[in-house]
């Protein structure tokens, strides 16, 4: 008989993301006309950047011709856009990494998720708590993170993000194999120095453990003495894989891409303490599974490093900005405590009291839909995430929905 991978049955309730769907539906099935601004996922809202656009239909027209027509393009991406990447992301920053030591992929989400695949069972992974749920559940799939008790899986070292050690988490006590980390943080919105990121690069390269580093947000940096890439470090190059996208940096979230950067000095090692290739494993992974980014999406990827293109990000990235820094001004005024959105979009509330029931509350008087901290992890509770993602006139409004709802 035909059996199932029963590590799925180990995944705690329904996707996160789902479930705030699934209840703002029902409230919504419930309440016709109600109007409903949503502060929750974080999905952006303003347009393609123009230098996009036109690259977009450039690269669309090339396809409606027998001369410039493509079919399948290499799984790594085209040259042209990891050349492109590999100078303005890093090596114009100091970091020296190369072109094809860049695979474009369609989306951070699926490289997070998926390179869980070239490590083995029974590794001793430290995730994040709270934690974008993605690492986590990838891991539960794997069967890597043993049984659920206690609102934590037994085999997952969970490096806490607390108010007291400002949402970082400290190094772990012992030794582990997998480490994940994310800053800007999601969903925090708490940022990393650079000497305590080569705190954990050096770690890394003591413990002969690997870093994976999701720096989707990096964009909205503003702060020049924070770490853009993990490849600012030292030594980085022996112990991390990056994933940056532009969905958050350019809009991409519904025309998808990505990238993964793997060293090709960056190692693991077999089950006799031989080191193999991470790069090479890497690129026979997604040569077998992934069939690469379509031309005119990397052609309108390429744009965003133009001379146009970078300042239309800029002013994207801004505009939120602009949205957050109003989400932490009347948040201050309502008293609420909070860290995040300076360097990110994020901004995680303190709302002292059940996360679900804040998050209800929110939705039912106000209209307004956040992210309760709970979905993230355990460190969750009692937190709600606020995404800046969303128009600075809808912004505005909900913050005067909320201020009513909570009668201040």
């Amino acid at each position: 008989m035909i059996r199932i991978n029963e590590n799925y049955l180990k995944l705690q309730s329904s996707y996160l993301f789902v479930e705030i769907a699934n209840r703002v539906s029902t409230y919504q099935k419930e309440n016709p006309d109600a109007e409903i601004i949503r502060l929750g996922i974080g999905d952006v809202t303003l347009p393609l950047p123009p230098a996009c656009i036109e690259a977009f239909k450039a690269g669309v027209k090339e396809m409606a011709s027998d001369v410039t027509f493509r079919g399948y393009g290499p799984e790594q991406g085209y040259a042209f856009l990891r050349e492109t990447i590999a100078f303005n992301d890093y090596q114009s920053r100091g970091a020296d990494i190369h072109s094809d030591e860049i695979f474009v992929s369609d989306g951070a989400k699926c490289d997070t998720g998926n390179i869980q695949e070239l490590f083995a069972a029974d590794i001793r992974l430290a995730i994040p708590d709270p934690v974008y749920p993605v690492y986590l559940d990838t891991n539960v799939m794997a069967g890597r993170t043993g049984d659920f008790n206690h609102g934590r899986y037994d085999d997952i070292l969970y490096l806490e993000s607390l108010p007291e050690n400002g949402f970082v988490p400290r190094l772990p006590e012992a030794p582990v194999d997998l480490i994940y980390l994310c800053f800007p943080n999601n969903p925090t919105g708490a940022t990393i120095s650079k000497d305590t990121l080569r705190k954990w690069v050096d770690f890394a390269r003591e413990n002969k453990a690997l870093i994976l580093y999701d720096a989707a947000y990096e964009a909205f940096v503003r702060d020049p003495t924070l770490p853009r890439s993990i490849f600012e470090i030292e030594g980085a190059r022996d112990v991390a894989i990056e994933f940056k996208s532009f969905s958050k940096t350019a809009g991409f979230t519904g025309t998808r891409c990505a990238y993964t950067v793997v060293p090709k000095r960056c190692t693991a090692y077999d089950g006799s303490g031989q080191k193999h290739s991470l790069h090479a494993l890497w690129n026979r992974r997604q040569s077998t599974k992934f069939n690469g980014v379509s031309y005119p999406v990397q052609k309108a990827a390429e744009a965003t490093y133009s001379e146009h293109g970078k300042a239309q990000i800029i002013e994207m990235t801004d505009y939120y900005l602009k949205n957050a820094a109003l989400i932490r001004k009347e948040m201050a005024a309502l008293g609420f405590e909070f860290v995040g959105g300076e360097n990110s979009p994020y901004i995680w509330i303190n709302c002292n009291r059940d996360a679900w029931e804040f998050f209800d509350l929110l939705l039912k008087t106000a209209g307004v839909v956040t992210t309760p901290g709970p979905g993230f992890g355990k460190c969750g509770e009692g937190f709600i995430r606020i995404s800046a993602f969303n128009s600075y006139e809808n912004v505005e409004k909900a913050m005067a929905r909320i201020r009513d709802a909570l009668g201040r």
